[in-house]
């Protein structure tokens, strides 16, 4: 039995609609594609599972961020303060912050499906509408929340002050602990560090210190250290330990800066994962980007050493 002329063209036009649907998906953003469909603006989460969310969050989250997420012991989980942080970045991010560190100082990380119940009850309470289907694990990070990048110049203006330290004391007091806390975990597991009595020095800090903020969170404040602190070497004024200014001026000083301030980020978000590999792979980096600046500005003159006058020189 052959078929009609009428169905043959009946289903060319239905295949044709199909090809021209595919079409249209596929110029769709990943975000889009891989919720089904939706952005984050048009639901990514269930009215169930921000339900289950916020019952977890009223007994393990309340009493540090507030009974309006406004934040009192731990930071702001919605509104101006809370998207600054989280604002355009991947909402993967924000599950593994929760799943690997919250609540502080708990016997056990949060199950991942709570983490991301919890993140359905912050999306709920951000006013963000809920859909038909439940936040999972895939495609997370191709969602992102709403709100501007946070500007990464580190030439922007600083605060109106007179530098007191020279470079080398700026580094050895800042920079060169700091970056070591980030390279130990070359050799030790952070996870596997609890805290412990005082130490046997008092005037030790570092040993003092490592009792109070132990483990991971060590990690996670050495990051924060770095990059907040790198951009206090473009500060006007500062001299090098021979009394040389400063080169603020040049633009592969600059580079330097930027490049470590970006290798804090980066050592903070691997640090979140609670991943040995994650940090041990951003050490690399921070590795070759302090050599760049020593090889340049450190490292010259007599055997390499960077003797006494030939440090901190503004010509090649």
């Amino acid at each position: 039995m052959r078929a009609s002329r009428s169905h043959w063209v009946a289903m060319a036009y239905a295949l044709g609609t199909l090809v021209c649907a595919f079409a249209f998906i596929d110029t769709l953003s990943p975000a889009i594609r891989a919720t089904g469909g939706q952005r984050i603006e048009a639901g990514v989460y269930t009215e169930d599972q921000a339900r289950r969310g916020q019952e977890l969050y009223e007994s393990a989250c309340l009493s540090c961020h507030g009974a309006t997420l406004e934040g009192e012991v731990g930071p702001p989980l919605t509104g101006e303060g809370f998207l600054a942080l989280w604002g355009a970045r991947p909402l993967s991010e924000l599950v593994d912050k929760i799943h690997n560190t919250m609540p502080l100082q708990a016997d056990a990380p949060l199950l991942r499906s709570q983490s991301l119940d919890l993140t359905a009850y912050i999306l709920q309470r951000g006013h963000f509408p809920a859909g038909r289907q439940e936040l999972i694990e895939p495609g997370l990070a191709d969602i992102a929340l709403p709100g501007a990048t946070l500007a990464t110049d580190t030439t922007a203006t600083l605060p109106t002050m007179r530098p007191m330290a020279n470079l080398a004391q700026l580094m050895r007091s800042i920079a060169f602990p700091n970056s070591n806390v980030i390279f130990n975990v070359q050799l030790h597991d952070p996870g596997e560090v609890t805290s412990g009595p005082p130490g046997a020095r008092p005037f030790d800090y570092v040993e003092w210190g490592s009792t109070v903020y132990p483990g991971w969170e060590a990690i996670d404040l050495a990051a924060l250290a770095l990059v907040e602190s790198t951009p206090l070497f473009l500060l006007p004024g500062r001299r090098c330990e021979n009394g040389r200014p400063v080169p603020v001026e040049r633009d592969d000083w600059k580079e330097y800066t930027e490049a470590l301030v970006n290798v804090g980020r980066a050592a903070y978000r691997a640090s979140q994962s609670r991943r040995v590999e994650a940090v041990v792979a951003v050490t690399e980096q921070l590795d070759e980007a302090c050599a760049n600046c020593h090889q340049a500005y450190r490292d010259v003159g007599a055997e390499g050493r960077g003797a006494g006058s030939d440090r901190c020189r503004s010509t090649p």
